[in-house]
């Protein structure tokens, strides 16, 4: 009898080990779908399953079960692979979804917007980026800001503008910066310093309509939105703020929904094509989705040991966090969680939208909102790279 025992218990072991051995085995031998990029959607996103892109079978069932943790309160999101829809969550088509009406609101994440609107005017040479604060001053081209900006301050020019690098500590017309850390205004030369500055971002968008003659709203919609199909852009519902006697500059704020700031990343991610045709220019896209300002520069300090460098108003990977999934990814960020990451190596898009009535940490509720941070954003992220059936790096 024990020996029967022992001999089914040798068996069972066996088999098992077999068993491994085999799977093992199928998961060398499997081979991770290959896929063309020419793929873009038409008047809605296609979707298709995440098994297409090689990913798990459960895949939408485990990224749900990240989001039901009601802590994320995420409103709305959407992951596009080779320019299809793998996954979705929440009221994708809203610009409106929010009590008090601001539910398309992106927050800083309008910066890598501007970003792209500028590059056609970069390259056929309407907007020089050389050119200081001080001509463009002197020239009419934008006001001098409230109180007299200081002359070496003038020196900065539009590209330490766009770069965050001004030297520029004037007070923006609104506040969800660095300036609480910033120098002494006059203390740092012109494109010598980073600092996440509104101030520079906000003259970006002056200095964009006062090259151009155009509104930013309009060369998003005429440039952008309407090349690309946006399914929900509502030019009435942009508009700009900022409190005038504090800085001239204002804030020239978004209103989209998760899918179609799903297509500006789709867009990014194809190089500025869509479709066949050049929105953007490539060598802007490359350029400005670069570190211009690398991981070990940033400020404050602290920052120096996470995951972001910074481009043209683009928050770009660097550093040991450059890598795998990772390798040449890069994201627009508003504060509360709004999100256009582009991840290269996964040929992947996700755009996330949160509630702006729940910017942060302070509320005299205790809104389950105000406790999402961006370690919560980027774990989804992983997350979602570690449903692959096996690691597929295209980069």
């Amino acid at each position: 009898m024990k020996r029967t025992t022992y001999y089914l218990c040798s068996l069972a072991v066996a088999c098992l080990f077999a068993l491994v051995a085999c799977a093992d085995k199928e998961n060398d031998n499997y081979s991770p779908p290959t896929w063309s990029k020419t793929f873009f959607p038409l008047s809605e996103w296609s979707v298709a399953s995440p098994i297409k892109y090689g990913y798990k079978a459960d895949t939408r069932d485990t990224l749900d079960a990240f989001l039901n943790v009601s802590a994320h309160a995420v409103t709305g999101l959407v992951v596009i692979v080779g320019g299809e829809m793998i996954y979705s969550w929440g009221a994708i088509d809203k610009t409106d979804i929010s009590p008090s009406g601001t539910g398309g609101y992106l927050a800083s994440a309008r910066k890598s917007i501007l970003s792209m609107i500028y590059g056609k005017y970069v390259d056929n040479g309407t907007i020089d980026l050389t050119k200081t604060i001080g001509e463009l001053i002197d020239t009419g081209m934008i006001p001098d800001d409230v109180g007299g900006l200081l002359p070496i301050e003038k020196k900065a020019t539009v590209f330490d503008c766009i770069t965050a690098r001004s030297g520029v500590y004037h007070l923006a017309s609104n506040t969800g910066d660095d300036r609480a850390i910033a120098p002494p205004r006059g203390s740092q030369e012109p494109g010598t310093y980073f600092l996440y500055n509104n101030w520079d971002f906000n003259v970006s968008g002056n200095i964009f309509e006062a090259f151009t003659g155009k509104n930013i709203y309009d060369a998003l919609g005429t440039d952008i939105a309407v090349p690309i199909g946006m399914e929900d852009w509502d030019r009435s519902r942009q508009s700009k703020g900022g409190t005038a006697a504090i800085s001239v500059y204002q804030a020239y704020h978004f209103y989209l929904s998760a899918r179609d700031i799903a297509r500006l990343g789709y867009l990014m991610l194809r190089g500025g094509n869509w479709n066949g045709t050049q929105v953007i220019p490539a060598d802007w896209c490359a350029q400005s989705t670069a570190a211009y300002t690398p991981v070990s520069e940033m400020i404050p300090i602290s920052a120096r040991t996470q995951s972001w460098g910074y481009g043209y108003m683009w928050w770009v990977w660097d550093g040991p966090a450059n890598r795998d999934a990772f390798k040449g990814a890069y994201s627009a960020k508003g504060a509360g969680g709004q999100y256009i990451t582009v991840l290269p190596a996964l040929d992947m898009v996700v755009a996330q939208k949160r509630n702006a009535d729940f910017l942060g940490g302070t509320s005299s509720s205790s809104s389950i909102y105000n406790t999402y941070s961006e370690n919560s954003y980027l774990q989804f992220l992983r997350l979602i790279a570690a449903q692959q059936e096996k690691p597929n790096y295209l980069n």
